[in-house]
């Protein structure tokens, strides 16, 4: 076979066999609005301030020997079955009193129901955040509730493409409710070929609005990357979420390193009433792309305009294992950073709803009770963790840039996902 047809000939045989979980490539006219984003520039999106994804080099080898460490795995999962709100369905039948209604389902799957509206974002129901049922990271604790057990949902909010936020048989088993996906740009493609209608996508980029049973949701800045397949082109854009509605306002994080943004984000969209905030599966082989809980509560600060309001929830922690720290520390950090700032944070089972703007908020330390202790016998973060903050764009010597990282080469390429 000869002639202009042959390369794609191939190419259309070559994307054919490509896994379902890869999801698609951008094309078409979405493609060109995707060239025509102002966060697009020398073919790929671009964060707010330079981040550096991955380990590499010196720093890399240093990273595996603390990630393979025996004592180190082992601290990194619960040493028994994490405690579940026991009667998340039936709670979810009672409409919220207060009009807003925070339910996390691990990680960063939350069900948020506010002023009428029912969304739930980056829903991950699966038993692996991987391209394959076989390999890649386990859940360590059972979905707190079934699909059907939410009840109708509004709209599908995903945060970015990483398969801990974006997972092919949670995506496909919605896709039959008819519910509204919104997304952030280029991540549309994905939806796509696991079977959404295109009418059904709200695609957006930064700062792009559209409204959803009577709420606002916003695409708001964040400092990560994408990538699901063997190559990362960061076609697909990542987001934090803005909500608002009549009477309540709410603000979802996705995976973000911290930067300045959070104040432009809390002046233009807050104060929340509530704001979920990524504090897990940070390292200092990745400082630009996760925060840590102490950073994680800045950022809740910041939005708030620099006041301790409103209530934070902590979330992408506890149900992976994804970096090197303790199962357990991520909520001991943040409890730490709350004590010491006067912030209310809350600190629900999962599956445990809770209304942040009526009455006490979830507070037990729950995750003490299967956390594998410290050499000291405690269950907090070893002396010496990276639970501190970092000023904006820091990092350890030998750490490098470049895609891929502890989600990267589509999510299982190195140690995380």
């Amino acid at each position: 076979m000869t002639g202009a047809g042959y390369p794609r000939s191939l190419t259309t045989r070559l994307r054919s066999l490509r896994p379902a979980a890869f999801g698609a490539d951008p094309a078409g006219a979405r493609m060109e609005r995707i060239r025509r984003s102002p966060q697009f520039a020398d073919g790929s999106f671009q964060n707010p301030l330079g981040a550096r994804t991955r380990p590499s080099g010196a720093s890399l080898a240093e990273f595996a020997k603390i990630y393979f460490q025996r004592e180190a795995r082992v601290r990194r999962a619960p040493a028994g079955p994490v405690p579940l709100h026991p009667t998340t369905r039936a709670d979810l039948a009672v409409p919220p009193a207060s009009g807003l209604r925070l339910t996390w389902m691990g990680h960063s799957s939350v069900l948020a129901e506010i002023d009428g509206a029912r969304l739930l974002f980056d829903p991950v129901w699966g038993e692996r955040c991987s391209p394959f049922a076989f390999a890649g990271p386990k859940r360590l604790h059972p979905v707190p509730a079934p699909l059907a057990a939410l009840g109708s949902v509004h709209a599908v909010v995903i945060s970015h493409d990483h398969y801990d936020h974006l997972d092919l048989p949670t995506i496909r088993a919605l896709a039959a409710t008819g519910t509204v996906f919104a997304v952030p740009l280029g991540v549309g493609a994905h939806l796509e070929r696991w079977g959404v209608a295109p009418d059904r996508l709200r695609e957006l980029d930064w700062n792009e609005t559209t409204q959803v049973a009577g709420v606002r949701l916003t695409a708001t800045p964040a400092r990560h990357f994408c990538g699901r397949g063997l190559r990362n082109r960061q076609h697909a854009l990542w987001a934090s979420w803005a909500v608002a509605g009549p009477e309540h306002r709410i603000y979802h994080s996705g995976d973000t390193g911290y930067f300045p943004g959070f104040r432009d984000i809390g002046a233009g969209h807050g104060p929340f009433d509530a704001t979920m905030i990524q504090i897990g599966a940070y390292s200092e082989y990745w400082p630009d792309i996760h925060m840590t809980p102490a950073e994680g509560m800045r950022a809740h600060l910041d939005l708030q305009g620099g006041r301790p309001s409103g209530a934070m929830l902590p979330i992408h922690w506890g149900t992976f294992n994804l970096a090197p720290h303790p199962w357990s520390e991520p909520a001991e950090g943040t409890a730490a950073a709350a004590a010491e700032s006067g912030a209310a944070i809350a600190l629900p089972r999962p599956g445990e709803p809770f209304e942040p703007t009526a009455g006490a908020l979830p507070a037990e330390h729950w995750w003490r009770a299967v956390a594998v202790p410290d050499r000291s016998g405690g269950p907090g973060a070893p002396a010496g963790s990276p639970v501190t903050v970092r000023e904006a764009g820091s990092a350890p010597a030998g750490v490098g840039s470049g895609p891929g990282g502890p989600e990267g080469t589509g999510g299982t390429g190195t140690p995380g996902l």
